[in-house]
């Protein structure tokens, strides 16, 4: 079921209510609160874009594998704006691109229950009709902006639904290779040399060469050496 607020201070904050349940969606025009990856805050014009957060209850899901929720929910995205005739990559950890520029970021939360998830809520901005954007981002796109036409709100968050439920319906047959593979092969940058920054500041070229089960980042240095870097321990060095 869908909630739809004209207001909220954040949706995935609204979500933690156990009122919602598996496959709720709390939908949002504006947040006061909004956040994104690494503490930053997720704005969005009223009217132009999606800013929900799906609710899950992946209560089969073993909390070392819940990296393959964060790769289904990417592929979904990846899944609905192929419909749409878009194309589009998977940043690492689960930002979407087209070409360089970023069209959704992904907030998960995960609870647990011993060994398993309990609850997770995936939090998703997509920028659909927007054009205008605030010039500190380094690299915002639309769906409008990629294709020159307007869209539905309503009918892309109907396609991602739809196409979240046959990504977790592998996840509740276990078919954690489909993920991976197909997660693989929509990697942003697979195989080509990128910059990334340390969190001292430190910057280095890598070339990218997959991630690991648990979601580490598997980078090749320089010397042919490859090393496993995990969330807020390295990132993209973006380029406006």
């Amino acid at each position: 079921m869908r909630y739809h607020f004209d207001l909220l201070g954040s949706t995935n904050d609204e979500a933690r209510d156990t009122k919602y349940g598996h496959g709720d969606i709390v939908w949002a025009e504006q947040q006061s609160a909004g956040r994104g990856q690494r503490g930053h805050t997720w704005l969005s014009p009223e009217g132009e874009n999606l800013t929900f957060t799906l609710v899950t209850e992946p209560r089969f899901l073993p909390a070392r594998d819940q990296f393959l929720l964060s790769e289904a929910a990417a592929l979904a995205l990846c899944d609905t704006f192929a419909t749409f005739g878009i194309d589009t990559r998977i940043k690492w950890t689960n930002d979407i691109y087209h070409g360089d520029q970023k069209l959704v970021g992904i907030l998960i939360e995960h609870f647990y229950a011993g060994l398993t998830l309990r609850r997770t809520l995936i939090g998703i901005g997509i920028n659909i009709n927007q054009t205008q954007f605030d010039p500190s981002l380094p690299n915002p796109t639309s769906m409008r902006l990629i294709s020159g036409r307007l869209f539905a709100r309503e009918e892309v968050l109907s396609r991602f639904e739809e196409c979240f439920a046959v990504r977790f319906a592998q996840l509740e047959a276990k078919d954690a290779k489909r993920l991976e593979a197909d997660y693989h092969e929509r990697l942003y940058q697979l195989g080509r040399e990128q910059r990334f920054r340390l969190p001292d500041g430190a910057e280095f070229m890598a070339h990218i060469e997959g991630v690991a089960s648990d979601g580490a980042l598997m980078l090749r240095h320089a010397d042919g050496h490859v090393c496993d870097y995990r969330f807020k321990e390295v990132e993209f060095v973006v380029k406006k």
